[in-house]
Parts: C-alpha cells; structure tokens; sequence
C-alpha cells in the first residue's frame, strides 16, 4: 500500500504501470485519475487545494487500510495532489489490485467516494472574478451511504 499527499505532478501511465508490476496474485487491476475540469460557464484559471499534511495521511491510511481488508485487496495506491492545479492537471489517482474486478472496482469507487467527500482536503476554485471555497455537494454525500 502506498499513500502519496503530494504537491509534484505524477505520471500515470508510469504509476499505473510501476503498481501493475508490482502485484502479486491479482487478477484484475483498476485505475482512476481525477482531473481539474473547468467550470460550466468556463472560466477557471486554477484549483488551490490546502490540506493539514499529518492529518491528511493518517486519514488517507486509515481509509486505505478499511478497503484493503473489506475488499481483500492485494495491494492498493492513492496518490493527490494539493497546491495550485490548471484545468486539466491530474489531482487524483487510485490504484487497486484484487483477485477479482468486482473487488477491484468496488474498492476504487469506495475510495474515490471517500476521497471526495470526506477526506481533509480544501478547494477553492480561482476565476477571473476572484476566488470561491468548493462546498460539499449533497451528491457526493450520498454517494458514501452506499457503502
């Protein structure tokens, strides 16, 4: 397992392919990478995201650790991003590896969910019109209820 909370832009092709090397036993491998997408209007010059770096990780783990055993997993990767992020640049990636693909998404998605929701990161998005703190979204509440 590893968790990286980190400021530096990450490959993903090199992540995903260094995980999928590195798995022993698994039969299926899933990825996701979360990106800065504009707003609807347009507009967004930058994502700030702002995060407590001890209290971040030991969420994070604690998290990782939960799907790790719920899923059976055989290894997992969470790496985001804090800092200022373009439209477009990677924020997010998760990586799971399981002898199953039910085991192996459903845990991806449990992670992605609790990564939106409810782990201790901040975001404020930056528009030419100034800068706005993101609320949490009802939505993404309810996400984690399934789970």
């Amino acid at each position: 397992m590893r968790i990286a909370v980190q400021a530096e832009s990450f490959d993903l092709g090199a992540e995903a392919n260094a995980f999928a090397a590195g798995v022993a036993g698994a039969g299926a491998v899933v990825t996701f990478t979360g990106v800065v997408r504009d707003l609807p209007e347009g507009g967004l010059q930058a994502m700030e995201i702002e995060h407590y770096p001890g209290m971040t990780q030991k969420a994070i783990t604690a998290i990782a650790e939960e799907a790790t055993q719920r899923w059976g997993l055989c290894d997992l990767l969470v790496i985001h991003r804090y800092g200022r992020l373009a439209p477009g640049e990677a924020i997010m990636m998760v990586a799971t590896a399981a002898a199953h693909r039910a085991a192996a998404f459903e845990a991806a998605e449990f992670l992605m969910d609790y990564l939106k929701s409810r782990a201790p990161f901040w975001k404020k998005e930056i528009t030419t019109a100034g800068g706005d703190w993101v609320a949490a979204k009802d939505a993404d509440e309810a996400a984690l209820d399934r789970w």
